[in-house]
């Protein structure tokens, strides 16, 4: 009798508890030009992504954790040099956070950790502990100020990346303004500091940034408003970039300026467009960028100063829908990159898109030396 009031006891508080679960599967079906530039070869392969997402909740308490397993599928390209350099892409953390790829004769597959975290949260403060996403920026395209988790926009999902080991606190000052705290550990166990304030002002949204590393300060503003009675949304964000980087000989301390402006209107007739340019005071050969392809700044490693942007989305109707981005490179050879893709949702569990990734200009230029990727993904949600 003991016994059983102890566990009674010990299981009442889960009868308060939340728990939900999701799981997903993403199909892509790819034909990708090599991203070794000047090379003439396409492969054809399978990539395909299991996600599995719970959440648990008791009160202000909560733990979220998404893992993954990956496959993909075409002997030509796991056995390529294009393939070689994607397995070599970890995230910056101090404890992998994926297995090792376990190759097969037409494949390979391994399984990884997206997000572990877990926390508190009322409502006044939010704490959380573990792999998680640190958000700072407003750009929809580019995020100057963004260190932690920046998107890459030329990806076919750009909002898929690494977690951060970190611990993160949010403090709401009252309705319209908060001061939010990082801390995180790298690779090399090393720490990264970082720390956001952002109020409403009479007029719009306004934050200041700041990030510090032994390798990296960034002091960063963001604006965001609505353009008077118009309907149109205008924001902008830059930093102040402070990095060592390597070069061929040695290293070498970089000082520059990035910074985006942007807005967005949304048509009544279904139409959204977003259009945004972002302005860099210092470019970065190719050779460059890959030789600190492990930097904290590389999303900040641009080939050209100048680059716009503009995306589009319309809605056919309630199944189908098109998008489009467009980015031009303005550099001493003017490049560009389009990505059109259209979108049929059956329903709440079955999407399907249809894609493209073109990138065009002349040999030397910032697109010009690489080949076209186009795709078809299947999305499955139950």
């Amino acid at each position: 009798m003991r016994k059983i009031v102890l566990l009674l006891v010990l299981l009442t508080p889960a009868l308060f508890a939340e728990f939900e679960y999701r799981v997903d599967n993403t199909n892509f079906t790819i034909s990708q030009g090599s991203i070794e530039p000047n090379t003439d070869k396409t492969y054809v392969y399978n990539y395909d992504r299991l996600r599995f997402r719970g959440d648990y909740t008791e009160g202000n308490y909560f733990v979220t954790l998404i893992g993954d397993g990956v496959n993909y599928f075409g002997h030509d390209y796991v056995s390529s040099n294009d393939f070689n350099y994607v397995k070599e892409i970890k995230s910056d953390t101090p404890f992998s956070t994926q297995t090792n790829h376990h190759d097969y004769y037409e494949g390979s597959v391994y399984a990884k950790l997206y997000r572990l975290y877990g926390g508190y949260e009322d409502n006044k403060n939010r704490a959380v502990v573990g792999l998680q996403n640190i958000s700072m920026g407003v750009g929809r395209i580019w995020t100057p100020t963004n260190l932690f988790n920046p998107k890459n926009i030329y990806s076919l999902e750009p909002d898929e990346t690494f977690g951060v080991a970190a611990l993160s606190y949010t403090r709401h000052i009252n309705d319209t303004s908060h001061l939010s705290a990082v801390a995180s550990q790298n690779a090399d166990y090393t720490f990264k500091y970082g720390a956001r304030y952002k109020a409403f002002l009479d007029f719009a949204d306004f934050a200041i940034d700041a990030v510090s590393s032994d390798d990296t300060k960034m002091l960063g503003v963001e604006l965001e408003g609505n353009l008077g009675d118009t309907g149109v949304e205008v924001r902008s964000e830059g930093a102040y970039i402070k990095n060592t980087l390597k070069t061929l000989s040695g290293l070498d301390e970089k000082e520059f300026f990035q910074g985006i402006i942007g807005a967005d209107y949304g048509f009544v007739n279904g139409l959204t467009v977003i259009g945004e340019a972002l302005y860099s005071s210092e470019k970065f050969t190719r050779g460059e960028i890959l030789l600190n392809r492990d930097s904290e700044i590389l999303s900040n490693l641009v080939s050209s100063n100048f680059y716009t942007a503009i995306s589009a989305t319309y809605t056919f109707n309630i199944f189908l829908d098109g998008g489009l981005v467009y980015i031009e490179s303005f550099n001493d050879k003017n490049s560009r990159f389009i990505s059109p893709t259209l979108t049929y949702t059956m329903n709440d569990y079955n999407t399907f898109v249809l894609g493209a990734m073109i990138q065009n200009g002349p040999s030397g230029s910032d697109f010009g030396d690489y080949e076209n990727t186009y795709y078809f993904k299947y999305a499955l949600s139950f």
